[in-house]
Protein backbone atom coordinates (compact mmCIF):
# COMPACT_ATOMS: atom_id res chain seq x y z
CA UNK A 1 0.00 0.00 0.00
CA UNK A 2 1.17 3.15 -1.10
CA UNK A 3 1.59 6.01 1.46
CA UNK A 4 -0.72 9.43 1.20
CA UNK A 5 1.18 12.23 -0.40
CA UNK A 6 1.80 15.35 1.85
CA UNK A 7 -1.27 17.65 1.57
CA UNK A 8 0.08 20.77 3.93
CA UNK A 9 2.75 22.85 4.29
CA UNK A 10 2.74 24.80 7.76
CA UNK A 11 2.11 23.02 11.25
CA UNK A 12 1.61 25.26 14.12
CA UNK A 13 -0.62 24.46 17.59
CA UNK A 14 -3.15 26.44 19.22
CA UNK A 15 -5.36 26.75 22.41
CA UNK A 16 -8.44 25.00 21.73
CA UNK A 17 -11.37 24.67 24.36
CA UNK A 18 -9.52 22.67 27.58
CA UNK A 19 -6.76 21.31 25.47
CA UNK A 20 -4.24 22.62 22.45
CA UNK A 21 -4.90 21.68 19.00
CA UNK A 22 -2.58 20.47 16.18
CA UNK A 23 -3.06 22.28 12.73
CA UNK A 24 -2.09 22.01 9.61
CA UNK A 25 -2.25 25.28 6.94
CA UNK A 26 -4.51 26.72 9.48
CA UNK A 27 -6.92 23.68 9.96
CA UNK A 28 -7.46 21.59 13.38
CA UNK A 29 -6.61 17.61 12.70
CA UNK A 30 -8.94 14.95 13.64
CA UNK A 31 -8.80 11.55 14.96
CA UNK A 32 -9.55 9.11 12.93
CA UNK A 33 -12.93 8.84 14.34
CA UNK A 34 -13.06 12.51 13.10
CA UNK A 35 -13.17 13.57 16.95
CA UNK A 36 -10.62 16.76 17.56
CA UNK A 37 -7.11 15.68 18.30
CA UNK A 38 -6.97 18.19 21.69
CA UNK A 39 -3.73 17.56 23.57
CA UNK A 40 -3.76 18.39 27.24
CA UNK A 41 -0.63 19.97 27.52
CA UNK A 42 1.82 21.80 25.30
CA UNK A 43 4.44 19.79 25.62
CA UNK A 44 3.02 16.76 24.22
CA UNK A 45 1.12 18.94 21.33
CA UNK A 46 4.49 20.40 20.26
CA UNK A 47 6.20 16.79 20.29
CA UNK A 48 3.03 15.77 17.74
CA UNK A 49 3.50 18.81 15.66
CA UNK A 50 7.09 18.07 14.66
CA UNK A 51 5.69 14.52 13.68
CA UNK A 52 3.54 16.16 11.39
CA UNK A 53 6.25 18.59 10.55
CA UNK A 54 8.68 15.94 9.96
CA UNK A 55 7.27 14.02 7.01
CA UNK A 56 8.74 14.39 3.85
CA UNK A 57 6.42 13.76 0.39
CA UNK A 58 4.68 11.21 2.00
CA UNK A 59 3.20 10.66 5.32
CA UNK A 60 4.49 7.76 7.08
CA UNK A 61 1.87 6.85 10.19
CA UNK A 62 4.73 4.49 11.68
CA UNK A 63 7.06 7.50 11.89
CA UNK A 64 4.13 9.23 13.85
CA UNK A 65 3.75 7.65 16.89
CA UNK A 66 2.92 10.02 19.76
CA UNK A 67 -0.34 10.76 16.82
CA UNK A 68 -0.91 7.11 17.06
CA UNK A 69 -1.01 6.91 20.54
CA UNK A 70 -2.78 10.37 21.22
CA UNK A 71 -5.55 9.52 18.57
CA UNK A 72 -5.87 5.82 20.51
CA UNK A 73 -6.44 7.91 23.88
CA UNK A 74 -9.30 9.81 22.17
CA UNK A 75 -10.93 7.21 20.10
CA UNK A 76 -10.27 4.26 22.22
CA UNK A 77 -9.12 4.59 25.99
CA UNK A 78 -11.84 8.01 26.40
CA UNK A 79 -15.07 7.20 27.80
CA UNK A 80 -14.05 3.54 28.02
CA UNK A 81 -11.74 4.43 31.06
CA UNK A 82 -12.71 2.13 33.46
CA UNK A 83 -12.43 -1.11 30.97
CA UNK A 84 -8.66 0.03 30.44
CA UNK A 85 -8.10 -0.04 33.49
CA UNK A 86 -9.28 -3.25 34.00
CA UNK A 87 -7.08 -4.73 31.48
CA UNK A 88 -4.37 -3.37 33.04
CA UNK A 89 -5.17 -4.77 36.65
CA UNK A 90 -5.58 -7.95 35.31
CA UNK A 91 -1.88 -7.86 33.99
CA UNK A 92 -1.25 -7.12 37.44
CA UNK A 93 -3.22 -10.80 38.30
CA UNK A 94 -0.50 -11.91 36.57
CA UNK A 95 2.10 -10.17 36.34
CA UNK A 96 5.47 -10.90 34.67
CA UNK A 97 7.79 -10.09 37.78
CA UNK A 98 5.94 -13.05 39.99
CA UNK A 99 6.90 -15.87 37.69
CA UNK A 100 10.49 -17.41 38.17
CA UNK A 101 12.41 -19.65 36.71
CA UNK A 102 13.16 -22.82 37.79
CA UNK A 103 16.88 -22.61 36.46
CA UNK A 104 19.39 -22.48 35.40
CA UNK A 105 20.86 -20.43 38.47
CA UNK A 106 22.36 -17.53 35.75
CA UNK A 107 19.22 -17.00 34.63
CA UNK A 108 17.41 -17.02 38.20
CA UNK A 109 20.35 -14.45 39.49
CA UNK A 110 19.14 -11.89 36.64
CA UNK A 111 15.45 -12.25 37.19
CA UNK A 112 16.36 -11.11 40.89
CA UNK A 113 18.28 -8.93 40.16
CA UNK A 114 15.90 -7.07 37.75
CA UNK A 115 12.50 -7.94 39.49
CA UNK A 116 12.99 -7.88 43.22
CA UNK A 117 13.53 -4.58 43.57
CA UNK A 118 10.16 -3.85 41.78
CA UNK A 119 8.47 -6.35 44.18
CA UNK A 120 9.79 -4.18 46.98
CA UNK A 121 8.71 -1.33 46.11
CA UNK A 122 5.17 -2.44 45.30
CA UNK A 123 5.08 -3.98 48.37
CA UNK A 124 6.70 -1.21 50.63
CA UNK A 125 5.46 2.07 48.71
CA UNK A 126 2.42 1.21 47.44
CA UNK A 127 1.05 -1.42 50.31
CA UNK A 128 0.77 -3.69 47.27
CA UNK A 129 2.87 -7.31 47.88
CA UNK A 130 2.41 -9.85 45.43
CA UNK A 131 2.70 -13.42 45.25
CA UNK A 132 5.45 -15.16 43.41
CA UNK A 133 5.28 -18.24 41.70
CA UNK A 134 8.23 -20.80 39.94
CA UNK A 135 7.42 -21.81 36.45
CA UNK A 136 4.44 -20.88 34.51
CA UNK A 137 1.45 -22.52 37.11
CA UNK A 138 -0.69 -19.67 37.83
CA UNK A 139 -0.23 -17.91 41.04
CA UNK A 140 -3.58 -16.06 42.66
CA UNK A 141 -2.97 -12.56 43.86
CA UNK A 142 -4.26 -10.79 47.08
CA UNK A 143 -7.58 -8.66 45.93
CA UNK A 144 -6.60 -6.20 48.43
CA UNK A 145 -3.38 -5.83 46.73
CA UNK A 146 -4.69 -5.54 43.35
CA UNK A 147 -6.85 -2.69 44.74
CA UNK A 148 -4.49 -0.71 45.83
CA UNK A 149 -3.15 -1.02 42.23
CA UNK A 150 -6.06 -0.20 41.21
CA UNK A 151 -7.06 2.82 43.17
CA UNK A 152 -3.42 4.50 42.41
CA UNK A 153 -4.62 4.70 38.78
CA UNK A 154 -8.13 6.02 39.07
CA UNK A 155 -6.71 9.63 38.48
CA UNK A 156 -5.00 8.71 35.42
CA UNK A 157 -6.63 10.36 32.51
CA UNK A 158 -7.24 8.96 29.34
CA UNK A 159 -4.17 9.75 27.52
CA UNK A 160 -1.98 8.33 30.75
CA UNK A 161 -4.00 5.43 30.68
CA UNK A 162 -3.21 4.91 27.13
CA UNK A 163 0.25 5.61 27.57
CA UNK A 164 0.28 2.86 30.59
CA UNK A 165 -1.84 0.45 29.02
CA UNK A 166 0.85 0.22 25.95
CA UNK A 167 3.15 -0.06 28.21
CA UNK A 168 1.61 -3.44 30.24
CA UNK A 169 1.44 -4.57 26.69
CA UNK A 170 4.58 -4.51 25.90
CA UNK A 171 6.37 -5.70 29.09
CA UNK A 172 3.43 -8.19 30.52
CA UNK A 173 4.09 -5.96 33.45
CA UNK A 174 1.39 -3.49 35.12
CA UNK A 175 4.33 -3.07 37.91
CA UNK A 176 6.99 -2.31 35.57
CA UNK A 177 4.63 0.18 33.55
CA UNK A 178 3.63 1.87 36.87
CA UNK A 179 7.19 2.08 37.61
CA UNK A 180 7.83 3.90 34.64
CA UNK A 181 4.95 6.49 35.19
CA UNK A 182 5.54 7.12 38.83
CA UNK A 183 9.20 7.48 37.66
CA UNK A 184 10.60 4.86 39.50
CA UNK A 185 11.83 3.56 37.24
CA UNK A 186 13.69 4.71 33.65
CA UNK A 187 12.13 3.54 30.31
CA UNK A 188 15.60 1.94 29.62
CA UNK A 189 15.47 -0.21 33.43
CA UNK A 190 11.92 -1.04 32.45
CA UNK A 191 12.93 -2.35 29.58
CA UNK A 192 15.98 -4.83 30.45
CA UNK A 193 13.38 -5.90 33.42
CA UNK A 194 11.12 -6.77 30.95
CA UNK A 195 13.59 -8.71 28.52
CA UNK A 196 15.87 -10.57 31.23
CA UNK A 197 14.08 -13.89 29.75
CA UNK A 198 14.33 -12.51 26.39
CA UNK A 199 17.99 -11.79 26.53
CA UNK A 200 19.31 -14.50 28.45
CA UNK A 201 17.90 -16.70 25.45
CA UNK A 202 19.45 -14.31 22.95
CA UNK A 203 22.88 -14.98 25.10
CA UNK A 204 23.05 -18.51 24.40
CA UNK A 205 21.45 -18.89 21.25
CA UNK A 206 21.76 -15.37 19.57
CA UNK A 207 19.00 -13.38 17.69
CA UNK A 208 17.73 -14.25 13.97
CA UNK A 209 17.05 -10.71 11.82
CA UNK A 210 12.92 -11.00 12.10
CA UNK A 211 12.83 -11.37 16.08
CA UNK A 212 15.69 -8.18 15.74
CA UNK A 213 13.24 -6.25 13.96
CA UNK A 214 10.15 -7.31 15.84
CA UNK A 215 12.11 -5.83 19.24
CA UNK A 216 13.02 -2.67 17.68
CA UNK A 217 9.80 -1.95 16.82
CA UNK A 218 8.48 -2.85 20.11
CA UNK A 219 10.79 -0.71 21.66
CA UNK A 220 9.67 2.45 19.42
CA UNK A 221 6.46 2.03 20.63
CA UNK A 222 7.54 1.70 24.34
CA UNK A 223 9.68 4.86 24.03
CA UNK A 224 6.75 6.61 22.47
CA UNK A 225 4.31 5.35 25.48
CA UNK A 226 7.17 6.29 28.40
CA UNK A 227 7.89 9.93 26.35
CA UNK A 228 4.13 10.17 26.53
CA UNK A 229 3.47 10.13 30.04
CA UNK A 230 6.63 12.27 30.32
CA UNK A 231 5.09 14.93 28.25
CA UNK A 232 2.25 15.32 29.85
CA UNK A 233 3.89 15.96 33.53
Amino acid sequence: MSLPKRFYKDVDTAPEGSGVTVRLDGKSVRTPAKAPLLLPTQELADAVAEEWRAQGERVDPETMRLTKLANSAIDGVRGREAAVLDDVIAFAGSDLLCYRAEGPEELIAKQSEHWDPVLAWAKEELGAPLNLAQGVAHVAQPQASLDVIQERLKDFDAFSLAALHVLTSLTGSALLALAVALKRLTPNQAWAAAHVDEDWQISQWSEDAEAAERRARRRQEFDAACRMLELLG
